[in-house]
């Protein structure tokens, strides 16, 4: 027997997991249309030049290449879906105000996002365009730990960090060593390598941005403490003064939501530069117990829509679906009835009846009466003098 490999990074999903998933999308996609979101569906693939426009570049690394038969055109399998419903809102729907907008659907990594992870990761997410105030940010936020309400998830973390701390004091270091590739930077400060830091930027004439620099790995945890401590080490510019604002008011908004079916520990990394080059002001992380990364990411993006010609604020998150239906317990047997396999036609209208009401018949197939994989028969249709009818399944 051929022994089937799948690539690396990629396996099949079988039926109990399928079906938390799937039950779980379901449930998500619906509790974002409470909130007024629509749901879009964007095409697996695109053009290249269309995929990775503007802030999109980021993703290049991660984007699978193939050349259209049809054009010549080289396309990409999308491995983030966020830019291509900031496409459909900026350049097809183009509507004036506030626009709100779900999705759901596979992505392809060509490079997995962390070891043993996945390279199709299923997403679940919401954006919401035309606002440029906290209230959107704070609704975002507030979807999010929802959605981990919706999968079970009763305690959370969430980090909250601002890009704009970390572009203001890179563009700074960018003028005063304009050979220095900043790429080179921005690891360290992710990873929180403080002597990397020191090392790198020893030439930098300015000794404080330099210090605030060094110190931005050290400016993570309980939100209170870590902003003193950024007013104390950070230059005092407007740019750094608005962003510690924002988390304030985004936290103190939060707390007051306190509650609602979900505990939230909130905590701050100012030293987070993830997407850089993406987000555009506030990003926040989701992580529970028991999972080494994040469950949910998202933030403030307003530049991506410019390259689709209209710039449009923008706010918003995604989450795995197969790591988030992972928390959920094991499902119990799905209860089904049992039917005998017949073409009387009483019996097929009786079956017909009962799916029509939402239950599960499973017509036996001659010699194989008990396999019924998930489904647990606990009842069974039988012909009797009135005709068929549904009873308990006789145990032996």
């Amino acid at each position: 027997m051929p022994r089937w490999l799948l690539p690396e990074g990629i396996c099949d999903i079988l039926p109990n997991e399928a079906r938390r998933i799937e039950e779980l999308r379901r449930c998500l996609l619906d509790l974002y249309r409470t909130y007024g979101y629509e749901l879009v569906m964007p095409p697996l693939i695109e053009y290249l030049d269309s995929l990775l426009t503007g802030s999109g570049h980021d993703l290049d690394l991660t984007t699978f290449k193939l050349i259209d038969q049809l054009s010549g055109k080289t396309m990409g399998v999308r491995a983030d879906i966020t830019p291509q419903v900031a496409r459909i809102d900026a350049h097809l729907l183009a509507r004036q105000g506030v626009v709100r907008l779900s999705y759901s659907g596979s992505v392809l990594h060509a490079r997995p996002a962390m070891p043993l992870a996945t390279r199709e990761p299923i997403q679940v997410g919401a954006e919401l365009y035309g606002h440029a105030g906290l209230e959107a940010d704070f609704e975002i936020i507030e979807l999010l730990m929802q959605s981990l309400r919706v999968a079970g998830v009763r305690r959370a973390r969430l980090d909250l960090g601002h890009v704009g701390i970390v572009q203001h004091l890179l563009a700074q270091v960018g003028a005063a060593l304009p050979h220095l590739d900043l790429e080179e930077v921005l690891p360290l400060i992710q990873s929180k390598d403080v002597p990397g830091l020191q090392s790198l930027l020893k030439d930098l004439p300015d000794p404080e941005l330099r210090r605030a620099l060094v110190a931005l790995p050290g400016l993570f945890g309980e939100v209170s403490q870590v902003i003193d401590q950024a007013r104390r080490v950070l230059p005092a510019h407007p740019i750094i003064e608005q962003a510690l604002l924002e988390l304030q008011k985004l936290a103190a908004a939060r707390d007051a939501q306190a509650g609602r079916g979900i505990e939230v520990d909130l905590t701050l990394d100012l030293g987070d530069a993830r997407g850089y080059r993406y987000h555009s002001g506030v990003i926040f992380a989701a992580y529970v117990e028991g999972c080494a990364a994040a469950l949910g990411r998202g933030g403030r993006y307003d530049n991506v829509g410019s390259a689709f010609g209209r710039s449009r604020p923008a706010t918003g998150f995604s989450l795995e679906l197969r790591d988030l239906a992972a928390l959920l317990p094991q499902p119990e047997p799905v209860q089904a009835i049992r039917a005998p396999w017949s073409l009387d036609a009483a019996l097929q209208a009786e079956i017909g009846r009962l799916r029509a009401v939402g239950e599960i018949v499973v017509q036996a197939l001659p010699g194989h009466e008990d396999e019924h994989q998930e489904f647990e028969c606990d009842r069974e249709l039988v012909l009797s003098p009135q005709g068929w009818m549904t009873r308990p399944v006789r145990r032996s």
